[in-house]
């Protein structure tokens, strides 16, 4: 079976990258953001996972 599925960035127009090079509006990296137009629907799904991870461990002060 072949999906449609679209993907789209993350991206909030915040791009302010941090002192490791993570994106402070989307959370991906700079490497990941450079890549994404070029990524599968997989790979960007993977990229999805590592920024819900990235924003959890960033903003754990919020999450209490």
């Amino acid at each position: 079976m072949i999906s449609d599925e679209v993907i789209k960035s993350p991206c909030i127009l915040i791009c302010v990258l941090d002192s490791d090079d993570i994106c402070q509006g989307c959370y991906r990296s700079a490497q990941e953001i450079t890549d994404w137009s070029t990524l599968s629907t997989d790979d960007r799904k993977n990229v999805l996972v590592a920024v819900k991870d990235r924003y959890q461990q960033l903003n754990t002060h919020l999450l209490l």
